[in-house]
């Protein structure tokens, strides 16, 4: 298995760290085992240092992740119809597609943007909307959105980190990755309240 963060930090100083920063965040968005946010908080580390560049860590992630969430989205839209069929009208899981078609009807972009910054629940979240064929113009809309707002917050953690602990890089690494973890424990939990 790829060891993502130790590829990056091999590559900090070459153009194709921005190919890796958008791999990463590309299979990120389908495969939650792909530690993307660490990769991202390294490079932005370096970005403090001066040996990346903090626009292209950004830019670059952004890419990745935007392609990526269209992928389990492409995957819902295609299997939607298939699996609405196998939903029998009255049945709970039958409630549960409506309801989650009428929350995102209601609030889909605070659904969309919110779900990026929890792991798995940005997969569950973009395949989910492909099921409920959410339209396409808005899905769009709302991912690039969160897409670039997570990788600014992930890049800048990692940058703002590595200002702070400049003398120290696995320090700087270690604090970026703990605020990330303390945000998205503190978005879900405002997730969780919203909801109930």
């Amino acid at each position: 298995m790829i060891d993502w963060v130790e590829l990056a930090e091999s590559l900090i100083t070459s153009p194709w760290l921005y190919a890796v920063l958008a791999a990463v965040s590309f299979l990120d968005s389908f495969l939650p085992l792909i530690p993307s946010e660490a990769v991202v908080i390294t490079a932005g580390v370096y970005a403090a240092t001066g040996q990346t560049d903090i626009v292209l860590v950004i830019a670059a992630t952004t890419l990745g992740a935007f392609l990526g969430d269209l992928v389990p989205y492409t995957v819902g839209r295609l299997v939607g119809e298939r699996v609405l069929q196998r939903l029998p009208p009255g049945s709970k899981r039958r409630k549960a597609h409506d309801w989650f078609a009428g929350e995102l009807e209601a609030r889909g972009g605070f659904i969309l943007v919110t779900t990026r910054f929890i792991p798995v629940g940005r997969y569950l979240a973009t395949l989910s909307t492909g099921l409920v064929r959410y339209p396409l113009p808005k899905y769009v809309v709302f991912v690039a959105l969160a897409t670039s707002s997570w990788s600014a917050y992930t890049a800048l953690t990692g940058y703002l980190g590595g200002v702070v602990f400049r003398d120290n890089t696995l320090l700087a690494i270690a604090v970026g990755i703990g605020v990330a973890l303390l945000v998205t424990a503190a978005t879900e939990a405002i997730r969780r309240l919203r909801v109930s």
